[in-house]
């Protein structure tokens, strides 16, 4: 954990998906993958059991549980924007250079990925450093995730309290969000992967305690309480 040399990259993203991380960085990997799968299968599976309640004529039980939903979402949000968070905060603070491919705007169903998709792409060509390249993405996925919480949630509570105008089409938004919220979860954890190639081993510890002080909730047990569930579905990553 002393070794301070900068690590040796792959040439691109694809190669550092492909790289075995050594095993300080693998658990640090892990944990957060999972601790990210944990929450998203929650608020996937809950959105499931809404809609499949709704097409079989109970749209009382339907409601509630898209109520639900809301939370779970939020839940997951934070603590994707908490990654994100640290891995801008580490790269700016320490100078990492981690390989990045920017996003592509046809992996998202929404409005709001889609434009900044298109605008994060059209930076890629402008920013010359991979640093600024890497540092833009990460910025632009935490907008998206923050943009889409926000949609989402809102959507949901009205839904549930019952003052919808256009049901139709705002159950139609969620799946919409929903969708694009697991694109910036598949490529956050494709970053992550990219970023941990690139980190020195005598930061893992820093960065590590970066990510839990961004994540938490105000008030929350250390990162070992966190339970752990499986994982449901897995959408097209853009960078792969």
């Amino acid at each position: 954990m002393n070794d301070s040399r900068p690590p040796s990259r792959g040439k691109s993203v694809k190669d550092d998906w492909r790289i075995a991380l050594p095993k300080a960085k693998a658990r640090v990997y892990e944990r957060q993958v999972r601790d990210l799968e944990s929450s998203y299968v929650m608020w996937s599976v809950s959105l499931d059991q809404a809609i499949e309640l709704r097409h079989v004529g109970q749209p009382g039980k339907s409601l509630e549980t898209v109520g639900v939903t809301s939370g779970f979402c939020k839940l997951l949000s934070r603590m994707l924007v908490g990654l994100l968070r640290a891995l801008s905060e580490h790269a700016k603070h320490y100078g990492t250079v981690p390989n990045a491919a920017p996003l592509n705007p046809d992996n998202f169903q929404g409005q709001i990925g889609r434009r900044s998709a298109r605008m994060n792409n059209l930076m890629n060509h402008v920013l010359l450093s991979e640093r600024q390249q890497f540092l833009h993405k990460v910025s632009t996925l935490e907008e998206i995730v923050e943009d889409l919480d926000k949609d989402y949630r809102q959507t949901a509570d009205d839904l549930a309290i019952g003052v919808a105008k256009d049901p139709a089409r705002m159950w139609h938004e969620l799946d919409h969000d929903h969708y694009d919220l697991n694109t910036c979860l598949r490529e956050a954890i494709v970053v992550f992967k990219s970023f941990l190639v690139a980190l020195p081993l005598n930061q893992i510890g820093v960065f590590q305690n970066a990510i839990w002080l961004h994540s938490r909730p105000p008030k929350t047990a250390p990162p070992s309480s966190i339970p752990a569930f499986a994982h449901r579905r897995t959408a097209a990553i853009a960078s792969e």
